[in-house]
C-alpha cells in the first residue's frame, strides 16, 4: 500500500483505517502489527507522531499537520528488532453522556466517519454509542401501548436529548419528527458498523427507569415516582418533574429487557457493555444499604435478561457530586449489587477528584481512570497536564489496583488539543510522562518544525493555563459570556476583594448555579502576565508559522484567552466607577469593555473554527421540512444562549452554561446584552436613582428570546488575517 499517497490527504485516516484493518501496513521493510483495526491504526499514529513528527487533532482545532512527514522512500526506519507499544490496561474509553448534545447533535455521517477514524488513531476501543436511541424507545414503548402523541411530550428537542434521556426534563425543544427518528437510527447503524469494523466495543444505552407520563395511567399500580424540578424557572410541569419507574417494580424488568432486545434486533450482537446511570443526580429515597443493593440488582437484572452477558458501565460521578449520601456502606451496597466483573465504573473526574483513592479502589470493582475536563462545551484554555501525566500511572500501580482503562469524558469536544493528545497516550504509557520534555516534542509535531520561542511559550503555558491546581472544575464564567444577572448595588462589598478570585466549588455536573445577590467570580488560577508573555512569544514566531492552521488556531485561542481575562478586570473597574458615582470613569470603562467584545469578535472571525455560522447551518442541514428547519435552528441557538425556560423578568437558571466564544455570537448576542446593561447603569447615575434591574432584565430577555427565534445568517468562512489582527490587538491592549 502506498502510505505516503494517503498521507497527503487531510482525510487520510479514513482510507488508512479501512486498509490497515484488512491487512498489516508496510513501511519500507517494516510492518505495523496488531490484533484489531484500532491497534493497527493507533500503531500507525504512534509512528507518525514519534518518527515523522506529525500531529493530528480535530479539524476545528487545526486539523492534521503532515508537512513534517518525509517523502516516499525517505520514511524514518525503525530499529531492526522493532518497537513494541503495548497497552498496560485493556480499555481506552471515550465520551460523556452529554457530548451527544453539546458536540455531536448536528453531525452527519461524513463528520461521524472522521470522528471514528480520529478515535482509532487515538487508540480508543470503548466508545459510547448513544445516537438514535429514541427510535428504539419509540418501538419499545409502542409494545406497552404508548402512542407517538404520548412521546411528543417525552422526548426533548435534538439539542436537549441528553437531558431528556437522563430524566432531567421532557418536551423542551421538541417534539421529534419521524424524519429525525428514522434519520438518527440509520446514522447509528452506520456508526456501529464502522466501530465494529475497526474492532471497537461500543457502549449502548440501557433502561434507567425514565418513562413517559402516560405510564402512570397505563399502569396505575406500578411504582412510578414523579421527580422534583430540575432547573426550570417556575417548576412548569410542561418541562420539569419527569417520571421514574422504580427498579424494584416488575415492570422495570420488562421494559429494560425489551429495550436491550430491541437493540439486538436492530443492530445485531455488537456489544455486551451497557451504560446506565439511574442514581446519577437522583438520590435514592433511603440510605439503607439493603434497599440500595436491591435497586442495583434490579437494574442489572433488566440488562442481563436482555443479554445474558451484559456488563453494566456506570458513571462514578454520583460518589463525588452527592458525597454526603454515598458513604462507604452505600457505595459498597451499590457496587457489590452485581457480580464482580459485571460492572465497570467510570472514575469520571479523576483528573481533579479521583474517587479510587477514597474508596479502596471502588471496593474491588473494575474502574476506568477518566478525564472530565470540559463542562458545557465551553471554549476556554484549561488543563492539569501534570495530573494527566501521572494520574493513570498512580492508579494502575497502586496497591490492589482494579483500574482497567483510561478514558476521556469531556462534555464538549474540539478544544484544548494538547490535553487530549496527552490523555489518549496514557492508555499506552507504562511510566509517568515528563511534561516539559513531552511539550517540546508536542510543539514540534503540532507546528511541523522546532522553534525556540514557541518552545518557551509552551513552558509558560505549562506553568500557567495548563497547571490548574486549585481543585476547581473549570466552567467559563468570564463576564463577556456569563454576564452577571444582578443589581450592581447588591455586591458593592465584593468589589473591594481581590480580582480574579476562583468561584467556589460546585459539585453538580450539569449546571453551576449562582447564589442570588452575589457577584460570580470567573475562575482564574494563573498569572495573566505570564500568559501574555506566552502570547508575545507566539507572535514573535508568527512569520515562520503564518501558513500553519494549527498555529493559527492556537494563536487565536490564546489571544482570545488573554483578552477575555482583561475584560473581566475592565468590568470590575466599571462596577467600581458606578459605586463611586463617577459617570466619566464608568463611560470610559464601559467603552473599553464593549470595545474588547467587538475586537474579540473580529479576531475570532479570522479563523473558521471560531464561527457561530457552522453550528447553525449544520443544524438546518439535517431538516427535511421547513418546520424542522425552524425547530432545529431554534434548538441550536437556544442551547448556546438561554439553554432552558425563562419568564419575562427571569433568565433561565442555565443561561450561558453552554457559552461559546464564537464570532457572530459575541457581536449579535453578548454585545447587545452588555450594551443594554451599561446603558441602564449610566441612566441610573444620570437620573440619580437606583439601578432598574427588572427593567433591564425584561429588555434583555425580550431581545434574547427574539434572537433565539431569529433566522439571520452568520458567516461560515473566515475573513481577515488572524496573525495581523492578533498583533494589532496585542499592541493595543498589552504593549
Amino acid at each position: 500500500m502506498h502510505v505516503m499517497q494517503e498521507l497527503t490527504k487531510l482525510n487520510f485516516a479514513l482510507a488508512l483505517s479501512r486498509r490497515l484493518m484488512q491487512s498489516p501496513c508496510m513501511f519500507m521493510v517494516y510492518r505495523i502489527q496488531g490484533t484489531t483495526g484500532v491497534e493497527l491504526v493507533s500503531g500507525l499514529h504512534w509512528y507518525l507522531k514519534y518518527w515523522c513528527g506529525a500531529h493530528i487533532s480535530w479539524d476545528k482545532t487545526g486539523g492534521a499537520q503532515l508537512a513534517s512527514v518525509p517523502s516516499p522512500g525517505s520514511l524514518p526506519r525503525v530499529k531492526r528488532e522493532g518497537v513494541k507499544i503495548e497497552r498496560p490496561v485493556p480499555w481506552n474509553y471515550y465520551q460523556n453522556v452529554v457530548t451527544s448534545s453539546y458536540s455531536f447533535v448536528w453531525w452527519d455521517w461524513k463528520r461521524w466517519e472522521k470522528e471514528i477514524d480520529w478515535m482509532a488513531l487515538q487508540g480508543i476501543n470503548l466508545p459510547l454509542a448513544f445516537t438514535g436511541q429514541e427510535a428504539i424507545w419509540q418501538k419499545v414503548f409502542k409494545t406497552f401501548n404508548v402512542t407517538d402523541r404520548d412521546l411528543d411530550d417525552f422526548f426533548g428537542g435534538p439539542a436537549f436529548l441528553a437531558w431528556a434521556r437522563m430524566g432531567n426534563l421532557h418536551g423542551w425543544g421538541g417534539p421529534l419528527s419521524q424524519n429525525w427518528l428514522d434519520q438518527q437510527l440509520a446514522l447509528q447503524k452506520k456508526i456501529l458498523s464502522r466501530m465494529i469494523e475497526l474492532g471497537m466495543v461500543p457502549v449502548l444505552p440501557s433502561f434507567s427507569g425514565n418513562v413517559p407520563a402516560v405510564f402512570s395511567k397505563l399502569f396505575p399500580s406500578a411504582n412510578i415516582t414523579r421527580l422534583g424540578d430540575w432547573n426550570t424557572v417556575d417548576a412548569d410541569p410542561k418541562y420539569c418533574c419527569t417520571y421514574l419507574l422504580g427498579p424494584s417494580d416488575a415492570l422495570f424488568l420488562e421494559v429494560g429487557q425489551a429495550f436491550i432486545r430491541q437493540q439486538l434486533k436492530e443492530y445485531g450482537d455488537v456489544t455486551n457493555i451497557y451504560s446506565c446511570d439511574t442514581f446519577n443526580e437522583n438520590t435514592p429515597p433511603t440510605n439503607e444499604p439493603a434497599y440500595i443493593s436491591s435497586l442495583g440488582s434490579a437494574v442489572y437484572e433488566a440488562m442481563s435478561r436482555g443479554n445474558k452477558n451484559a456488563v453494566w458501565l456506570m458513571q462514578g460521578w454520583l460518589f463525588y457530586s452527592d458525597a454526603a449520601f454515598w458513604k462507604e456502606p452505600q457505595m459498597k451496597a451499590l457496587l457489590h449489587s452485581v457480580p464482580i466483573g459485571k460492572m465497570v465504573v467510570l472514575d469520571l473526574f479523576a483528573d481533579v477528584k479521583p474517587i479510587w483513592k477514597i474508596s479502596s479502589q471502588f471496593y474491588g470493582v473494575p474502574y476506568i481512570w477518566c478525564l472530565l475536563h470540559n463542562f458545557g462545551g465551553n471554549i476556554e484554555m484549561y488543563g492539569i497536564l501534570d495530573s494527566i501525566a501521572s494520574g493513570p500511572i498512580d492508579a494502575r500501580t497502586s496497591y490492589n489496583s482494579t483500574m482497567i482503562g483510561v478514558g476521556m469524558c469531556m462534555e464538549g469536544i474540539e478544544h484544548n488539543p494538547v490535553v487530549y493528545d496527552l490523555t489518549s497516550e496514557m492508555a499506552f504509557r507504562n511510566k509517568k510522562v515528563e511534561v516539559e520534555d513531552w511539550l517540546k516534542t508536542y510543539s514540534y509535531r503540532r507546528y511541523g518544525q522546532a522553534n525556540t520561542e514557541i518552545e518557551k511559550a509552551w513552558r509558560y503555558l505549562y506553568r500557567t493555563i495548563y497547571n490548574c491546581t486549585d481543585g476547581i472544575a473549570d466552567h467559563n464564567k468570564d463576564y463577556i459570556v456569563e454576564f452577571p444577572d444582578i443589581s450592581p448595588s447588591s455586591f458593592s462589598s465584593q468589589l473591594s476583594k481581590r480580582r480574579g478570585m476562583s468561584i467556589s466549588s460546585n459539585h453538580r455536573r450539569f449546571f453551576l448555579s449562582e447564589v442570588s445577590g452575589s457577584l460570580p467570580q470567573p475562575h482564574l488560577w494563573y498569572s495573566t502576565k505570564e500568559a501574555i508573555k506566552a502570547l508575545d512569544l507566539f507572535l514573535n514566531a508568527g512569520n515562520e508559522f503564518s501558513k500553519s492552521l494549527t498555529y493559527r488556531y492556537d494563536l487565536v485561542d490564546l489571544t482570545r484567552q488573554c483578552l477575555s481575562k482583561l475584560a473581566n478586570d475592565v468590568y470590575l473597574d466599571a462596577m467600581r466607577s458606578y459605586q463611586k458615582k463617577d459617570s466619566n470613569d464608568l463611560n470610559s470603562h464601559t467603552k473599553r469593555f464593549l470595545e474588547i467584545i467587538v475586537d474579540i469578535d473580529i479576531l475570532l472571525a479570522a479563523d473558521d473554527n471560531f464561527l457561530l455560522g457552522p453550528w447553525l447551518e449544520s443544524a438546518k442541514s439535517l431538516a427535511v421540512t421547513e418546520s424542522e428547519r425552524k425547530q432545529y435552528e431554534w434548538n441550536a441557538r437556544t442551547q448556546v444562549t438561554m439553554w432552558y425556560d425563562n419568564t419575562e423578568t427571569e433568565q433561565s437558571k442555565l443561561h450561558d452554561y453552554a457559552n461559546k466564544f464564537w464570532s457572530g455570537l459575541l457581536k449579535r448576542y453578548y454585545l447587545p446584552r452588555a450594551s443594554k446593561y451599561f446603558a441602564y447603569l449610566t441612566r441610573s447615575l444620570q437620573e440619580n436613582r437606583s439601578f432598574q434591574l427588572e427593567e433591564w432584565r425584561k429588555d434583555w430577555i425580550s431581545y434574547s428570546n427574539e434572537w433565539q427565534s431569529g433566522k439571520e445568517l452568520y458567516a461560515v468562512k473566515a475573513t481577515g488575517d488572524a496573525l495581523a489582527i492578533s498583533r494589532s490587538l496585542y499592541r493595543k491592549y498589552f504593549s
